[in-house]
């Protein structure tokens, strides 16, 4: 994923509100969102790597991973890091114990963001940030650095949700109508993450189009004061169409 927004703690029906994009090439193989085989969890599938950039399993778990942006600095035999994912919905273990246990061998992924959810904790691990963060009630916006770095879409993000979530009826279109914005940051307040100008230019978007690359597919999710959590999500294939579907857990 490339843009994630979520709102803690901050409606009264709604512990978690959270609105997303995720970024990719668009001829790599990709799964849309599902039960998986044998196992516990709904997510969609990296099906070059095998992992995912985000999921929910049945015992209330949720995860959430963005790469960070580091140029050509990618190790090419590194780990997959949706395979993170992946290993923290399926075992039992916390999201504080998962997020140490995933810190002590971090540096053998590319450079990562992690979100581990579980009901009342969220913790969020970097293996460009040096420790492991429980989150306190609040407004946060991810993408490709570190977790609320001030870009201009996380910025923009952060702006549009806090204006959805003041009401107290939650408008679930509103959430996905945030995440089409196309609109380019102005030059002078572009990112310089080491990648050539006309791609720090298209990806200071919420939405990304381009031939190549772009926004894939967008997700929402909600977890009400029980844990129970609610999922949808809508691809956007290169010709322009959507689909959309829900998920109860």
């Amino acid at each position: 994923m490339c843009l994630i927004l979520f709102a803690y703690h901050r409606h009264p029906v709604y512990p978690l509100i959270l609105a997303s994009n995720r970024d990719e090439f668009l001829d790599r193989p990709t799964a849309r969102i599902h039960r998986w085989n044998q196992a516990p969890i709904h997510a969609g599938k990296d099906l070059k790597a095998g992992g995912t950039w985000m999921g929910v399993s049945s015992s209330s778990k949720w995860a959430a991973l963005t790469n960070y942006r580091e140029g050509l600095q990618e190790k090419k035999q590194a780990p997959s890091r949706g395979a993170l994912v992946v290993d923290y919905l399926l075992n039992k273990q916390s999201p504080d114990v998962y997020a140490g246990h995933v810190h002590q061998k971090a540096q053998e992924y590319n450079g990562y963001n992690l979100l581990l959810g579980h009901k009342e904790e969220i913790y969020y691990q970097s293996n460009r940030s040096e420790n492991v963060h429980k989150l306190e009630p609040g407004l946060y916006g991810l993408s490709n650095h570190l977790l609320n770095t001030s870009w201009p879409k996380v910025d923009k993000g952060k702006e549009a949700l806090e204006k959805v979530i003041e009401k107290k009826e939650l408008d679930k279109e509103a959430l996905f109508n945030l995440l089409i914005d196309k609109n380019l940051a102005e030059d002078e307040i572009l990112p310089d993450t080491g990648i050539p100008y006309e791609w720090e230019k298209m990806l200071s978007a919420m939405f990304i189009e381009s031939p190549n690359y772009g926004t894939r597919v967008s997700t929402i999710l909600l977890m009400d004061k029980t844990g129970r959590m609610y999922v949808e999500e809508r691809s956007y294939k290169p010709e322009g169409d959507a689909i959309s579907f829900e998920i109860g857990t």
